[in-house]
């Protein structure tokens, strides 16, 4: 089963000094941090903003690829957690076929933000994050978990490089 979920932002992790994307689900309270590198979080960053670059980046240059070929996204799904590492998938959808590609959760949600599509996360990886190594590695204090479950609107301002 797939839960759907939004970026709810962009921040920096005040442990690691990582920048880490927050997906919230759109009907409940589930929270999905995902520690990311800090190209990776420019790229989202810059989609968020909406800031225009004098040349399109990767992001940009992928999606005016699939538009020219006239391919969409149905949707990206973060579909596992294995060994400390997340793994996405992107649904691309060709003339009513589906067609799966392997993906860095990262970049599969760059190009969501750029091509508005839906954003699912399974919900095994929501209930393997809760107690996986990574995850208790990473906030390693009940304080941090705290801060990351409590998030708000206000808290999840503009993600500043």
């Amino acid at each position: 089963m797939e839960v759907e979920m939004k970026i709810r932002g962009l921040m920096m992790d005040p442990v690691t000094n990582m920048p880490i994307v927050v997906l919230k689900d759109i009907n409940g309270n589930a929270i999905l941090p995902i520690w990311v590198g800090i190209y990776e979080a420019n790229a989202i960053a810059l989609e968020i903003e909406k800031v225009s670059t004098p040349r399109p980046m990767t992001h940009d240059l992928i999606k005016t690829l699939l538009l020219g070929l006239g391919t969409g996204i149905r949707k990206v799904v973060v579909s596992e957690l294995k060994d400390d590492t997340f793994y996405a998938v992107i649904w691309l959808d060709k003339d009513g076929d589906l067609i799966s590609v392997d993906s860095r959760p990262s970049d599969a949600l760059a190009l969501a933000l750029r091509l508005d599509c839906p954003i699912y996360v399974d919900e095994a990886v929501l209930k393997n994050s809760k107690s996986s190594s990574a995850a208790t590695d990473k906030i390693n204090n009940e304080e941090l978990r705290r801060w990351l479950e409590s998030l708000n609107d206000e808290d999840l301002g503009r993600y500043k490089m």
